[in-house]
């Protein structure tokens, strides 16, 4: 079983629109509805490989309960922690050549007693989780310190955690060691402050998230690849995708593809790849069954091309 933790859910509203004309009343072509946050599309995604998963999250408001229904008929478990505030509902607007507008809201503002619920229901339901993947930003009312008191607790536990987010929240969580973190590009260049231009640069600053206390770092590095650097060493990642649909929650499909995989090492990085390259051929934020999953067109290497130019470098 994987445990999912959703700090700062949503209810996620799309709309297809023939052009955004800023000012002007746009008429929808199509629309769908699906809970939103990165920690619940990695339980999507878990559940779409036929696999356990428990989502434990934050919900408030009809949006919350939108957000468990939705969740429910998906065939994934919902542990809900009941907030006084209302989930929060995100609208994108989908253009026929890809381009993508969304609006994000803030979200509820958590108190310190749901802040601890939230701690203890992660706690209280963790029994038999292989791994805790602890996912996306940290709402209003939570500390960037939230996520290391988390780490530090599931540890105690004797659970291990995945950690996906950015950040101070990222940094400061770093000190209690958690078990992989999965930055993308831009997440990784802002860790260590400087910009990233080649495979070699983002392999040097996964070498100093792990000076930092991170095991194991799992870097989406876009159209490139994906890096996994543990104790091992380096290996690197890539597959062939004939087209783009959408890159919504392809990273999420891919630390759902690591973690099902076993959450380590070389095939772990491969099955990463395979499903973040399946998630992006997709639609919207759909995530991919096995039968989606091409590993034939997925190679992984440990002779890293450090050189090679990032599609796109980050600043």
């Amino acid at each position: 079983m994987i445990l999912t933790v959703t700090p700062n859910p949503s209810l996620d509203r799309t709309y297809e629109v023939p052009a955004l004309d800023r000012g002007e009343v746009i008429r929808a072509t199509g629309d769908r509805m699906d809970p939103g946050g990165k920690g619940v599309n990695v339980s999507r995604a878990v559940a779409a490989a036929g696999r356990h998963t428990l989502a434990v999250l934050p919900l408030g408001g009809a949006p919350g309960d939108l957000v468990a229904e939705l969740l429910c008929e998906q065939g994934i478990e919902v542990a809900p922690v009941a907030v006084a505030g209302q989930t929060r509902s995100n609208i994108s607007l989908a253009e026929p050549d890809g381009a993508l507008t969304k609006v994000n809201a803030a979200g509820p503002e958590l108190s310190a007693a749901e802040s601890e619920a939230l701690l203890a229901t992660v706690r209280d339901r963790s029994a038999g989780a292989a791994w805790i993947a602890c996912c996306g930003s940290l709402p209003r009312g939570l500390q960037p310190s939230w996520y290391a008191e988390l780490v530090a607790r599931a540890h105690a536990a004797g659970a291990r955690i995945a950690l996906d987010t950015s950040g101070p929240a990222l940094l400061a969580a770093l000190r209690e060691r958690p078990d992989v973190v999965k930055p993308n590009a831009e997440e990784l260049a802002e860790a260590v402050g400087r910009p990233l231009a080649t495979v070699g640069d983002a392999v040097k600053a996964a070498e100093e998230l792990r000076q930092l206390g991170a095991r194991a770092v799992l870097a989406s590095l876009g159209a490139d690849g994906q890096l996994l650097v543990d104790d091992f060493g380096a290996h690197f990642g890539s597959a062939r995708v004939e087209t783009v649909r959408s890159n919504v929650g392809a990273g999420d499909s891919s630390l759902a593809g690591f973690l099902i995989a076993g959450g380590s090492g070389p095939e772990a990085l491969a099955s990463a790849v395979a499903h973040g390259a399946a998630a992006v051929q997709l639609p919207g934020s759909v995530m991919p069954t096995p039968a989606d999953l091409n590993p034939s067109a997925v190679t992984v290497t440990a002779d890293v091309p450090l050189d090679r130019a990032l599609t796109e470098p980050v600043s």
